[in-house]
């Protein structure tokens, strides 16, 4: 939004600099974007006397003049066609930049005559576009500065332009008047009052109009009058400065008008030139397929349901956003029918959107314009027009009425404080809303109709502090409500997901935040893609379906940096996963991936392919870093995206799975186009159970003196017999005593015979109370050997 500081000062009395109506600005919330001051680009140049003049004597066009400068006499050449003796001119020396032309200015030679600097015409300092002559001044002295003479003499040409950012909840401002009604009441100036009286009408206009009943939703106010005898031509100069300034280019005094009141009230208006409209206008919805040839020289194809106005003949003007050629405003324009319209903001702005149209009306009737300003707008529009182009109005016609957007809301004096935490007297924050244009009724604060931002009682407490200013604010600690300690916020879960991002990260992983939405292929690699989990509007058919695993959106990202050649990663996501759509039906997991070598090439032959026990290390690690129980099984009979040979559930009996480790099925990779092999794991951190004790503090740490006695034990089972079953076999021989079993060795073939291998463990047996004697070590070595082949049916080798 551009405006003029004078322009401003027509709605608003005050003696404020620019700077401080621009931070004034930027406070209420109005920010501003740019100040131009044209003086800056004119303050070099001077006023010169063209003393002598005669012609080039090698060219008809050009002439040698004599200038006085306050530099001396220069000779400069000119080839205007009111180059001539006797005239004060504006002078441009050598070294001086010209804006219009973008070059600085030097001494040249033309046609073998030296020119020292040159006689600039209006459109060479951008004044305005005229340049079939050079500037001709009434009066001035050799030497004053040009921008002096303009100050005194021609004001508007250097009138300074501010330019602000409007954001959509606040429409008023796009009004010069709006922004002049914020200073007023921040107390930067009076708001001046706005005389408005009707033009009486002196005969019936032959042109009526009329709303469609289907389209009383999108227009319930049509308003306009037929003006005749008028005459169109170029505004009058302060008019054609006005919109110069704020970059519209003058077009003729009716067009001009209209662009005038869209700047200064907010308010669109158009003219029809009334010769040319056939019979009465009517708004209605379009058929489609409706073809108007519109004021920007395009053709635009109605859809079915846009707001239209037609004649007799047919659309004459796209409702709200731009009018027609055929009925379009010309030199030759004598009676115009004006319109002032009230349109309903969202099909406004479906409208242009669909036609791709951009204009001055659509930009402020999507956002919002006074609804009873309609016929007031019409009024004073009128008036105008009957002073700058003559004529004789009709009486008004209307169809609608102005909508009811009538709203009040309580005023609490105290919720500034507690909203805002200023403290501002109540009698002040009456009085700031009453110059906004609120109207108080006791406790009431009835909302102006300009404004359709204010919607509740907080948008009032915005209204005082922002007029009251933000910066007013000062930073204060909060109060404790409480003494000692504040009770923990998160929850057992968070910590424990926030304990197993650290302790991925320390392993050396880095964490992935994928999609909760995946494609269906995908997810039905994992259990899901069913009709369950998919979404009724996707954003796109990649992500179609609740993710039913983390590993899917792990792959994808390890696919697409193997693309990018980077083959060797550790990644680790924590997040929920979803079985259903319905609310419960999902699960939170922490999910790990390993995909390459364990590090870079070494010359010690360190480095080498991740396997499935770098994936068991790690879940036991993040399991032991989140508190599972240390005494756990490890089954077979993982879901079929494992390895069937190659995976482990980490269960607390059969059927309380805390996570799964192992290597992927290598057709999942191949589908999800990873290269080589890959590990992971996934954690149900919710099957974990919680520790029995909440308190903080640890149990005493139970160490022995005594030394600890290790035994070997070589059992010949038959190779269908997993180690795990013999391990846990050994260590239920006497829990109280034996610390650890673990397989050190496998041996297949041999005198073994077919079916048969030998497993070999080791056995830490570790006192409490007492050292072990020759004949307890004999003790526990028979139970575990009973044991052992008790559950495996094997024997101990000889």
């Amino acid at each position: 939004m551009k405006f003029t500081l004078s322009w401003l000062k027509d709605h608003l009395d005050t003696d404020a600099s620019v700077d401080e109506i621009a931070e004034t600005l930027t406070d209420l919330g109005l920010e501003v974007e740019e100040i131009s001051n044209p003086g800056e680009r004119l303050k070099d140049f001077t006023l010169g006397y063209v003393k002598h003049a005669e012609k080039h004597p090698d060219a008809d066009k050009l002439r040698v003049c004599k200038v006085d400068t306050d530099e001396g006499e220069m000779q400069i050449i000119c080839g205007a066609p009111n180059a001539r003796e006797g005239i004060t001119v504006v002078v441009c020396k050598p070294g001086m930049y010209i804006p219009g032309l973008d070059i600085t200015i030097g001494v040249g030679k033309i046609r073998g005559v030296e020119s020292y600097g040159m006689m600039a015409s209006e459109r060479e300092l951008e004044l305005s576009e005229e340049h079939d002559g050079i500037i001709e001044l009434p009066s001035g002295e050799v030497g004053d500065k040009f921008i002096d003479w303009l100050a005194k003499n021609d004001p508007s040409k250097v009138d300074t332009v501010i330019e602000i950012a409007i954001t959509p909840n606040r429409p008023d401002a796009l009004g010069v008047y709006g922004i002049a009604r914020d200073l007023a009441a921040r107390g930067l100036g009076k708001l001046k009052t706005q005389d408005f009286t009707p033009v009486e009408g002196s005969f019936a206009s032959p042109i009526n109009v009329g709303i469609d009943e289907d389209t009383l939703d999108g227009c319930p106010l049509f308003t306009g009058r037929l003006i005749k005898g008028v005459q169109n031509g170029p505004s009058p100069q302060w008019l054609q400065d006005r919109l110069t300034a704020i970059g519209l280019r003058p077009i003729s005094k009716l067009v001009d008008i209209t662009n005038f009141f869209t700047y200064d009230q907010n308010r669109p208006l158009h003219v029809f030139d009334a010769a040319k409209v056939q019979g009465d206008l009517r708004v209605h919805r379009a058929k489609g397929g409706e073809v108007l040839m519109a004021l920007d020289d395009k053709e635009y194809t109605l859809v079915p349901g846009q707001m239209v106005i037609s004649d007799d003949k047919g659309p004459e003007s796209i409702a709200g956003i731009m009018g027609g050629l055929d009925t379009g405003c010309t030199e030759d324009t004598v009676d115009v029918f004006l319109e002032s319209a009230f349109w309903d903001h969202i099909q406004i702005a479906l409208a242009g959107r669909a036609l791709k149209i951009n204009s001055d009306a659509r930009y402020r009737f999507e956002r919002g314009v006074d609804p009873e300003f309609t016929l007031e707008g019409l009024e004073l529009a009128t008036q105008m027009i009957l002073d700058l182009c003559g004529g004789e109005a009709s009486e008004v016609v209307i169809a609608g009425q102005v909508p009811n957007h009538a709203r009040a809301y309580k005023l609490d004096a105290a919720r500034v404080q507690s909203l805002v935490g200023m403290d501002i007297p109540e009698a002040e924050q009456r009085q700031t809303l009453t110059h906004l244009g609120f109207r108080l009724e006791g406790n009431q604060a009835h909302v102006p109709s300009w404004r359709p931002d204010v919607q509740g009682e907080a948008d009032l407490v915005e209204e005082v502090a922002r007029i009251a200013s933000l910066t007013k604010l000062q930073g204060k600690p909060l109060k404790r409500l409480t003494d000692g300690i504040p009770k923990p916020v998160m929850t057992p879960q968070q910590r424990r997901q926030q304990m197993a991002r650290r302790t991925c990260a320390a392993l050396g992983y880095n964490e992935v935040v994928s999609y909760t939405f995946i494609d269906q292929p995908s997810a039905a690699l994992f259990g899901g893609g069913t009709d369950a989990t998919m979404l009724a509007n996707p954003i796109s058919s990649e992500m179609s379906h609740l993710r039913p695993a983390l590993l899917p959106g792990l792959l994808q990202a390890a696919a697409r940096n193997q693309a990018r050649g980077y083959m060797d990663l550790a990644l680790f996501e924590v997040g929920p996963a979803f079985h259903g759509g319905e609310p419960g039906e999902q699960h939170n997991l922490i999910t790990g991936l390993l995909v390459g070598r364990n590090g870079p090439k070494d010359v010690h032959g360190a480095s080498r392919s991740v396997d499935v026990f770098d994936a068991k290390a790690d879940i036991e690690a993040v399991l032991a870093a989140i508190g599972a129980p240390a005494k756990v099984q490890v089954l077979r009979g993982a879901q079929g995206w494992w390895h069937p040979g190659r995976h482990g559930k980490i269960c607390l009996g059969p059927k309380k799975v805390m996570g799964v480790f192992g290597e992927l099925h290598p057709k999942v990779l191949s589908e999800m186009g990873i290269k080589g092999a890959a590990m992971a794991f996934s954690i149900w951190p919710d099957e974990i159970p919680m520790p029995r004790k909440s308190g903080a503090s640890r149990g005493a740490l139970k160490q022995s003196d005594l030394q600890a006695v290790e035994r070997d034990f070589a059992f010949v089972v038959d190779d269908s017999v997993e180690a795990l079953a013999l391990v846990n076999a050994a260590s239920g021989a006497d829990k109280a005593l034996i610390a650890d079993v673990r397989i050190f060795d496998e041996f297949i073939g041999g005198s073994l015979g077919e079916g048969k291998k030998s497993l070999a463990i080791t056995v830490r047996l570790q006192p409490m109370d007492k050292t072990l004697k020759e004949k307890d070590i004999e003790a526990v070595s028979d139970k575990i050997v009973a044991k052992v082949t008790k559950a495996t049916g094997g024997t101990l080798r000889g």
